[in-house]
């Protein structure tokens, strides 16, 4: 954040000053419980709690109305936020690289930030933090940018048509990327052409000599090139810009394979269990190429990667040679298949180096499908039992569609009845040298299952294979 008084900020976004003027010299925050010196607290009214009850003892506050803090007083908050970043970023000299998606976002963003903090300096980087990559994560994000940010990495979600575009007037980036179009949030967007409808608002957003990275294995998102002004820089499978071949798993599923660009090919090996973390790395390596890096160099920030955001795809050994996936940050039936997906991956790879693993999925419900909501959860039942996953765990009633789609398998099927009975079953009978995937969307919060694996009595001590 670059300081600002406060009667400034009040001229900036059209408010109020009502008491001292401050000034403001770190980033916005809405949590007071993490409060920062010299930060601005932005009251937000929500459903349940309202931030002007919270602003005693803040530096500053953008709120609605007057608080014990100097305020500034504006009809919305966070309109006025967005406001804010954009003022703030449009005084900085910072390549903004965006990136939505059905899925993948936030393993994209990890992976071309941490590419971008190797090979252009850590102090030179501003990324995403978490997922928060709404009318508020954006702008609290650009406001974490300084005179020293010289990429600034921006996660972009969207829950219906126009988001995208609002975005982008806060941070409009010269480079972004469409990773997919899937059925997140499908019951909110009305069905996959209207998902896509709304992702192409990004590359839209682009100027004429700016870079879109599209995924051309995904034919909703390759069409997006007749949208934008900006060069193409596609990535995929094959006949791509950005292709891939060699593939190797090792014990533990994470992927090598070379990276091709150009003619060159360059070997990556992840840090990250899981096929799909290919896609991910191709297009973060398509968004590093476009802000001026070379593919040999990118390959090599990419093998040393390691994720920075928690309970995606995060794998624990117990002490007792359990291994656990923590994907319990979010879910649909995509990121769900592509998740069963590198759990069968880890027992095949196990079983090439003698090692038998036994799979076990603990899931529960996916949020936000709509009417899809029955449908996709035998979806991702049917996946489970055509993979062969040895035992699938459905947590709670609302995601039965999972046991029903898995009925016809040959893996056993358990029906808990919510987080506690789920825990107790992997605890009484998972053990040494199981895999188990924990997973479902983030209301569910089954990483309180996950947490309680590990801290069993069978673990007096662990050892995490990826940060």
């Amino acid at each position: 954040m670059i300081p600002l008084p406060l009667s400034a900020v009040a001229e900036i976004v059209g408010g109020t000053l009502h008491g001292a003027d401050v000034t403001v010299s770190a980033p916005a925050y809405v949590d007071s419980r993490t409060p920062l010196a010299g930060g601005l607290f932005v009251a937000v009214v929500g459903e349940r709690v309202d931030g002007h009850d919270y602003a005693d003892g803040a530096h500053a506050v953008l709120g609605s109305r007057p608080t014990a803090a100097p305020t500034v007083v504006v009809t919305d908050p966070v309109a006025a936020l967005g406001l804010l970043a954009r003022h703030v970023l449009d005084r900085l000299d910072a390549t903004v690289l965006a990136m939505t998606g059905s899925q993948g976002k936030t393993g994209t963003k990890d992976y071309l930030a941490a590419v971008l903090r190797t090979l252009a300096g850590e102090g030179a980087v501003v990324a995403t933090a978490a997922n928060n990559n709404n009318e508020l994560g954006v702008p609290l994000t650009v406001l974490r940018a300084d005179h020293d940010t010289r990429f600034l990495v921006v996660e972009m979600g969207a829950r219906g048509v126009g988001h995208l575009s609002y975005l982008c007037d806060i941070a409009p980036p010269s480079i972004a990327a469409v990773l997919n179009v899937g059925t997140a949030h499908v019951g909110e967007f009305g069905g996959r052409e209207q998902i896509a409808r709304a992702k192409g608002e990004l590359v839209e957003a682009l100027p004429a000599d700016g870079v879109a990275v599209l995924n051309a294995d995904d034919a909703l998102v390759a069409a997006m090139a007749g949208r934008t002004r900006a060069r193409v820089l596609d990535f995929g499978r094959h006949d791509a810009a950005l292709s891939w071949r060699a593939l190797e798993l090792d014990p533990l599923g994470r992927p090598s394979f070379d990276l091709g660009f150009e003619g060159d090919w360059h070997r990556v090996s992840l840090l990250q269990a899981g096929m799909h973390q290919i896609d991910n790395a191709l297009a973060a390596a398509g968004l590093a190429i476009a802000a001026g890096f070379g593919a040999a160099e990118i390959a090599a920030a990419l093998s040393t990667a390691r994720p920075a955001s928690r309970w995606r795809m995060e794998m624990t050994e117990r002490a007792d040679g359990l291994v656990l996936v923590n994907d319990a940050y979010n879910a649909n039936p995509e990121s769900m298949t592509a998740a069963l997906e590198a759990l069968s991956d880890i027992r095949s790879a196990s079983a090439a180096v003698g090692v038998r693993r036994r799979t076990v999925a603990v899931l529960g419900e996916m949020k936000e499908l709509g009417d899809e909501h029955d449908a996709g959860h035998q979806l991702v039942g049917r996946t489970a039992a055509g993979l062969g996953i040895d035992v699938v765990v459905v947590v709670g009633d609302a995601a039965r569609g999972i046991a029903e789609g898995a009925a016809d398998g040959t893996g056993e099927v358990i029906v808990t009845a919510g987080r506690e009975e789920a825990t107790a079953w992997v605890r009484q009978n998972a053990g040494a040298e199981d895999v188990v995937l924990v997973k479902a969307s983030r209301g569910v919060a089954l990483e309180v299952v996950a947490e309680a694996i590990l801290t069993s009595s069978f673990t007096s001590s662990t050892e995490e294979t990826t940060a």
